[in-house]
């Protein structure tokens, strides 16, 4: 967990242009700069980068963030390895601390990357010693181009190989990473013996872990790296480091289940694959490859574990699904995975496959409707429950309101009907506004004090203590000002960004900060501010005269009589 006061530092010692022109070239616009949008294709720019407010804002596609979620979003890494790329950028050393107050988190020491890396090159050059294993790939159908391009090495026989490479073979840092076992009895010996190694790197090209596959029969077929500091399977890609160019040239992304899929792919010219370590797909799996492309193909093998695959994939994906961006599966013949397929039949024949990939939607209604009988009032039912969870995951409103439509026209129900069932807000309709009651400021004031408090977040401290408004603006203002209070008013406005990301609140801060690029120069920030608050207050006295008035004068407390006197001269 780092500190919310480093990464407040470093969006303070960042320039957000710097930042975004590192990957995509800017021209200055007024006081803006802009450019064709990296996340979206287009042939006019939409995107506009503020480096007075130092955020990012695309008018086409929505995106938008700071400087760490624009490293996010463009290079495909998660937020602690943006802020850490950042911050070594800008020469700062991210301190990290634990969940639990008071314990200390030990950083990553550099010296473990070194180890990975000593080890990678240890494999490699016993591949080039061992014909058995060089015929093996040969035999696979692989060059030495492809092999040098992975890291390709090999894991000689033997209990303790790694002792040419490391002087140190007793050194804690070769069982840290996971390269030795220690036994019972405090034996040591090599983790990967007489296997094919797979260097698993990084989207920063660090070696972090190796996934091993054995030259002849035995078990495990597939062996990889433990969980250690550097690796953790559920966040991590085979190949995506390699593939990352051609993934975004296509904006589209191949998820297969192993190694040598990856690898003989590219060898046939698909390049835009990846693989899961050893494990089902996960939500980040899902996010992390969204940030990167338009399109993701899940391929499997059309037996019952390659099936039993794509349906964990489909439900951690739904509630990451994005209007305007698909999710594809492919299922190959069950005598065949893609190495197989496309050494056989081609490059051309494999793409076809992928085009004619089947949607999820096509996929979801067809799982969930495989044995049941929809002529049957029985069948319907089941069929209803079945897709109750799946529907309900879903929070992209375009794809929720057609799938909706499609289970329920399946199903002989109204869509009204199948969101009555479901208990679920229908998304057919927009949300509903909120008007507030006479004397109450319109909804558009609530996103003008919310700008003002992004611009100059110190203005918070004269907001009166029971301030108060109704609709989603509102509540936006109110949750910025909490964390303002929390803070003493010392947040900056990349952090209040930062801070919501990934929550109800985003999107209205992110359409509030776009509306912010069109101020003028010379709009005075706490002129404005001051205006809202007294309308705010103004709109409060009249309530409260409202209510006294309401109430009766004649019956109106000693008290009450002076609130009411005060009131009428203010107003």
């Amino acid at each position: 967990m780092i500190p919310k006061n480093f990464i407040q530092d470093l969006l303070n010692r960042l320039d957000i242009v710097d930042v975004v022109e590192r990957y995509v070239p800017l021209k200055k616009a007024g006081a803006n700069f802009v450019a064709c949008c990296p996340f979206h294709n287009e042939k006019s720019p939409s995107f506009t980068v503020s480096q007075t407010k130092q955020f990012y804002h695309c008018f086409g596609c929505g995106a938008h963030g700071t400087a760490i979620g624009f490293v996010m979003e463009h290079a495909g890494l998660g937020f602690v390895d943006a802020v850490e790329e950042l911050a070594r950028n800008a020469g700062m050393e991210v301190p990290h601390e634990r969940q639990a107050p008071g314990e200390a988190y030990q950083k990553v020491a550099p010296d473990l990357y070194e180890v990975m890396q000593t080890a990678t090159r240890y494999y490699r050059e016993q591949l080039k010693l061992s014909q058995h294993a060089i015929d093996y790939l040969k035999q696979r159908g692989l060059s030495g181009e492809i092999a040098a391009r992975f890291g390709i090495g090999y894991a000689p026989e033997g209990w303790q190989n790694l002792a040419a490479a490391f002087p140190d073979y007793q050194d804690e840092m070769l069982a840290e990473t996971g390269l030795v076992i220690i036994s019972e009895e405090g034996k040591r010996y090599d983790r990967f013996r007489d296997r094919i190694m797979f260097p698993i790197v990084n989207v920063r090209a660090q070696v972090i872990g190796f996934g091993g596959r054995i030259l002849d029969k035995g078990e495990p077929k597939y062996l990889n790296s433990p969980e250690t500091p550097l690796f953790e399977k559920g966040r991590e890609l085979y190949g995506l480091y390699q593939a990352q160019k051609a993934i975004r040239a296509g904006q589209q992304v191949l998820v297969v289940e192993g190694y040598m899929d990856v690898v003989a792919l590219a060898q046939h010219g698909v390049e835009y694959a990846v693989a899961t370590l050893g494990t089902a797909t996960t939500p980040y799996h899902v996010q992390k490859l969204l940030r990167l492309s338009e399109h993701i193909v899940f391929c499997f093998d059309g037996d019952s574990a390659g099936q039993r695959a794509a349906w964990r994939a489909m439900e951690n994906a739904l509630p990451h699904l994005q209007d305007g961006k698909r999710i594809s599966f492919l299922f190959l013949p069950v005598e065949h995975d893609p190495d197989s397929f496309i050494r056989e039949f081609g490059k051309e024949t494999f793409e076809q496959r992928i085009r004619d990939a089947m949607p999820l939607s096509s996929y979801l209604l067809r799982e969930v409707g495989k044995g049941l009988d929809l002529g049957t009032q029985e069948g319907r039912n089941q069929f209803l429950q079945r897709a109750r969870p799946l529907l309900t995951a879903i929070t992209a409103p375009a794809t929720a309101l057609l799938l909706r439509k499609e289970v329920a026209a399946l199903a002989g129900v109204s869509q009204a009907e199948l969101e009555a069932l479901y208990e679920i807000k229908p998304v057919a309709k927009g949300p509903r506004i909120t008007f507030q009651r006479a004397g109450r400021s319109p909804p558009s004031a609530y996103r003008l004090l919310l700008q003002c408090l992004i611009a100059q977040p110190e203005l918070g401290q004269q907001m009166p203590d029971q301030w108060d408004g109704q609709g989603a603006d509102a509540e936006t203002v109110l949750a910025v000002m909490m964390v303002l209070r929390e803070t003493d008013y010392t947040l900056n406005g990349p952090m209040i960004t930062q801070l919501f990301q990934g929550t109800a609140h985003e999107k209205i801060l992110a359409a509030a900060e776009a509306d912010m690029l069109l101020w003028g120069e010379n709009f005075d920030v706490a002129a404005e501010f001051s205006g809202l608050i007294e309308r705010f207050n103004e709109g409060q006295r009249r309530q409260q005269r409202q209510l006294l008035e309401a109430k009766g004068l004649s019956n109106l407390t000693a008290p009450e009589r002076e609130q009411y006197r005060l009131l009428q001269q203010r107003i």
